[in-house]
């Protein structure tokens, strides 16, 4: 098969556990309101390569990804849903670790044709990295442009079958951070018991020359960057959720 790529990095360092090769993969429905990666939402742009291409650039670097293995990115990788499956089971088939880093909004749990091609896809991936962006439907709708009920379908479907599975939340000031959605987010999280690890990262304002280069206007204006302390505030606040609806299913419901 061809996919659509728009860059590969060869020493990723925040793409999964040690040392990644990272593809980006061109196309994203989404246009989320914090997007750092514009460029990357046509699925037209990119360079054709195939699975082979990309797993002999692999060979070329692969005695320093230390504990590492290949991550799948984007964009949104899932619209190129098979080959992704192929790169996959390729690297699968010569004992590569597999991560995908995906928002999940291609899943379709009412679409049994596609699901299956899911349910093929989890048999080669030995984790996803699920980036949710907001538990409130609506806002998620206001956030990104669609709703988040695909997204959460997918991670129960991760759970089901039992993919591990890490979760980022990016904290945006004033479209994100208070906090009952968090709490929310949190007793949602509660239920995942594939859940390894939850990273809560603050919004940065890095990706906005790339919409000055695109002729693009940014949507979030001057909208700050988060600090620190308000991404471990956050964190805080969804583990307290956590901690809460694990508490809730423990006890059915009663104090």
């Amino acid at each position: 098969m061809i996919g659509r790529i728009h860059s590969t990095e060869s020493f990723g360092t925040v793409d999964g556990p040690g040392i990644r090769f990272v593809v980006f993969m061109q196309g994203c429905p989404m246009r989320c309101l914090y997007c750092h990666n514009p460029d990357t939402w046509e699925v037209s742009g990119g360079t054709e390569r195939t699975a082979d291409d990309l797993l002999r650039e692999y060979d070329g670097v692969k005695e320093f990804l230390k504990n590492g293995g290949i991550t799948v990115t984007g964009g949104e990788p899932l619209m190129q849903l098979g080959f992704v499956t192929e790169l996959f089971e390729k690297a699968k088939a010569r004992g590569i670790h597999t991560c995908l880093d995906t928002s999940g909004v291609c899943f379709d749990p009412e679409n049994e044709g596609k699901v299956q091609k899911f349910v093929q896809l989890c048999k080669a991936t030995d984790l996803v990295m699920l980036d949710i962006k907001h538990i409130n439907d609506e806002s998620h709708r206001r956030l990104t442009g669609h709703s988040n009920r695909n997204i959460l379908a997918f991670a129960e479907f991760l759970r089901d079958r039992g993919v591990t599975l890490w979760v980022r939340h990016v904290v945006v000031p004033g479209l994100n951070d208070d906090e009952k959605s968090l709490f929310d987010l949190g007793r949602f999280l509660s239920k995942l018991r594939n859940l390894k690890a939850l990273d809560v990262l603050p919004y940065h304002t890095m990706g906005k020359i790339k919409y000055e280069q695109l002729g693009l206007e940014y949507p979030l204006g001057d909208t700050p960057a988060a600090d620190k302390a308000l991404a471990v505030k956050a964190r805080d606040t969804i583990m307290r959720g956590i901690r809460a609806g694990l508490k809730e299913k423990q006890t059915g419901g009663k104090e």
